[in-house]
């Protein structure tokens, strides 16, 4: 692609705002191709994450295999634990190196790598050998996927400006969840043996992250001095000193009912069509699809408020979902289809929002530090609250939902006292 067209492309994407001072001239001249990188790394990574969701396709895939359910509980928790908690550790050889991209990418190669050999043992094995190595698989994915998280935000605040990074997330995410929504489609088609599809689907993912990585091998990334800190030490003073990293991670940390909440949701009626497996994908990627480019414009403008709208918006969903629970009309029809479409849209408004406030609010050099205290908290509360609602749930499953519609609303008022960090 000529730089001419990718000029014309990336003002068209933007609407040719400023340039960001913020980045250095070099950064700047070279900001449309990287942008356009971004976007087509980033939403190959969505695509692969939507055909290889663990509470929805490994989920299936464990039990049609006869893993039981013991390995089909650990999916979720080693997803989640593995992604976020490495972070403190990986973080500090990060911060030595001078040019970040190749963390991603090489991660991004090895979550396709890990996908791969789920899928091989898929075609190859059964029962609890089959629930034990895909688990094992998954973590190492999990863990690939962490050095990812703990090192995009600090490239993308060096390689995409102020007021575009926003902008670039949600078309990545609109992108993947057009993916997605074919992959629904065509499980919800009945063309075709399921079992084979969700086969194909899983060595797809893995060809899309193969591809994501060697994208962002070719990311112009202006080289940082490299750090040889403490992290552990330094993070945690991060906390101790700054009050809105503090007030950041609380708000992050309440919300994460918007995560934790859709297995319970569907839950509430075990009969309804929600249970196909076609319909869960359809309503997650629609949400995605929909909602995730507005909510990049929006954070582009005020990440504040996206967190304060999404928070409202999960509570209201899960609140008034309970509420038509009680009162006996959740059977009705698209009831809990509804509802989980709503609750995915909340969902990724606070994943667009959190992502571009922690990017925005702190400088270049504080970033990676910044990401990985904040990861490792919350995946801390997302293991201990994931247990805890658990077992909360084993009495009322309603109960639950309140509590994350509660914890939601509380988040949308604790995220009123964050800093507007945007430059319009």
């Amino acid at each position: 692609m000529s730089s001419t067209t990718t000029q014309k492309i990336f003002d068209s994407l933007t609407r040719k705002t400023d340039p960001d001072p913020e980045l250095p001239d070099a950064a700047q001249r070279v900001e449309p191709g990287n942008f356009l990188r971004h976007i087509w790394s980033l939403g190959a990574s969505k695509l692969a994450d939507g055909l290889i969701d663990p509470k929805l396709v490994l989920s299936w895939l464990l039990s049609h295999l006869g893993a039981g359910a013991f390995w089909v509980g650990l999916l979720v928790p080693v997803r989640e634990a593995g992604a976020l908690l490495p972070q403190l550790l990986v973080t500090p050889v990060i911060s030595r190196t001078a040019r970040r991209k190749y963390f991603w990418a090489g991660g991004a190669l090895l979550q396709g790598a890990s996908a791969a050999g789920i899928a091989l043992v898929g075609l190859t094995q059964e029962g609890a050998v089959a629930g034990g190595l895909i688990i094992a698989l998954l973590a190492l994915l999990a863990v690939a996927r962490s050095v990812c998280s703990a090192s995009y935000k600090d490239v993308l605040g060096k390689t995409v400006g102020n007021a575009r990074r926003g902008t670039a997330m949600g078309l990545a995410s609109s992108a993947g969840a057009v993916g997605v929504i074919l992959f629904a489609m065509v499980l919800m088609s009945g063309v075709g043996d399921r079992y084979v599809i969700v086969i194909a689907a899983i060595f797809l993912a893995a060809v899309c992250w193969l591809t994501a990585g060697a994208i962002f091998f070719r990311l112009d990334e202006t080289p940082s001095a490299g750090k040889d800190t403490d992290l552990k030490r330094a993070s945690f003073g991060l906390l101790r000193d700054e009050p809105q990293l503090r007030r950041f991670i609380l708000t992050r940390s309440l919300l994460v009912g918007t995560a934790l909440a859709p297995p319970y949701l569907v839950l509430l009626d075990s009969a309804s069509g929600l249970g196909a497996l076609g319909a869960l994908v359809l309503a997650s990627a629609l949400a995605s699809l929909l909602s995730s480019f507005v909510w990049g414009r929006l954070s582009d403008k005020s990440s504040r408020l996206v967190l304060i709208l999404a928070g409202c918006g999960g509570g209201g969903v899960m609140v008034t979902t309970v509420a038509l629970h009680l009162a006996g009309w959740t059977a009705a029809p698209l009831v809990l289809p509804l509802a989980l479409f709503g609750l995915m849209i909340a969902h990724h408004g606070v994943r667009q929002g959190r992502n571009t406030q922690l990017v925005d609010m702190v400088d270049a050099d504080q970033r990676t530090a910044y990401t990985a205290l904040s990861n490792t908290i919350v995946g801390l509360v997302l293991i201990g609250g994931g247990a805890v609602f658990a077992a909360i749930a084993a009495i009322s499953v309603p109960l639950v939902l309140g509590l994350f519609g509660g914890m939601c609303f509380a988040a949308a008022v604790f995220a009123t006292g964050l800093e507007k960090v945007q430059n319009d």
